[in-house]
């Protein structure tokens, strides 16, 4: 059986580019429902992406759709975020929150 793993455009917003996978049923039942995955896993389930993304969430309805995102400007050679990014992702999360950075 071939494995067809579909891969969504990127988008993105002010802070992360995403982009979703579709597995198919048969490698889709390989992969955990209830946690996200490293990736070394989603790599073993044969997901083919340049380096630096996250698998970030789980939507439960679709579980065969893995969500993926990283830090806009993410060198895909090496999966580092630019040096003026990597503080941002913090920052946002401390905003929405209600505290702020000091």
């Amino acid at each position: 059986m071939p494995r067809n793993i579909s891969y969504s455009e990127k988008y993105n917003d002010e802070l992360y580019e995403y982009r979703h996978v579709i597995l198919p049923s048969e490698v889709s039942k390989m992969a955990p429902k209830n946690r996200l995955m490293s990736e070394t896993e989603w790599r073993q389930l044969g997901v083919q992406q340049s380096r630096g993304w996250e698998h970030y969430a789980i939507h439960k309805p679709e579980p065969h759709i893995l969500l993926f995102r990283r830090v806009l400007g993410t060198d895909p050679l090496t999966g580092l975020a630019p040096a003026k990014m990597q503080a941002k992702p913090a920052v946002m999360a401390q905003q929405q929150q209600g505290v702020t950075a000091r």
